[in-house]
């Protein structure tokens, strides 16, 4: 089974266990409901856990877990990613990507020349994100991952193709 990171522990809250996390997903409420089950991944291994109360505090999911509910349980997980099965992913609307989806993709111009492939999705912070493409013989290129420079995604090519523009590259 494949898992994907959907966050880190980055430290304790309080003293009935629950964990502050770092999100890197957009669905919390989904991730943290009552019933659901993430992964911890602890010292290799992924430990199943079910939340029990979730709320968001100064940015940060505080979640707390069942049978988890002291400090003194959940301290040793300082650091550690929270992970979900690859199968309980949100399917997301037409023309929306996960970022590992776009990883790997060739970038071509609207000509069809081959610019490189994508090595990254930078994300910032209220800026649009920017792929980051490596170039063979160049450095690699940041393109704004707006419509304006992304032109098409072909998800069965594997390809994306980019308006260019001088000075982009």
């Amino acid at each position: 089974m494949e898992y994907i990171a959907i966050g880190k522990i980055v430290n304790t809250h309080g003293l009935k266990g629950e964990l502050k996390i770092e999100s890197w997903s957009d669905f919390d409420e989904v991730r943290y409901a009552k019933g659901s089950t993430v992964y911890i991944d602890y010292q290799d291994e992924l430990i199943p856990v079910h939340p029990v109360s979730y709320r968001v505090h100064k940015g940060y999911a505080l979640v707390a877990f069942e049978g988890l509910q002291d400090i003194n349980l959940v301290e040793k997980y300082k650091t550690c990613e929270i992970l979900i099965a690859d199968s309980d992913r949100q399917d997301l609307p037409e023309g929306e990507y996960y970022v590992d989806e776009l990883i790997g993709l060739t970038v071509k111009d609207e000509e069809g020349n081959l610019i490189g492939t994508v090595i990254d999705v930078e994300e910032t912070r209220g800026a649009q994100n920017n792929l980051r493409v490596e170039r063979e013989g160049m450095k690699d290129a940041l393109i704004p991952y707006v419509p304006e420079f992304i032109t098409d995604i072909d998800d069965e090519e594997g390809v994306i193709t980019v308006h260019v523009i001088e000075g982009l590259l």
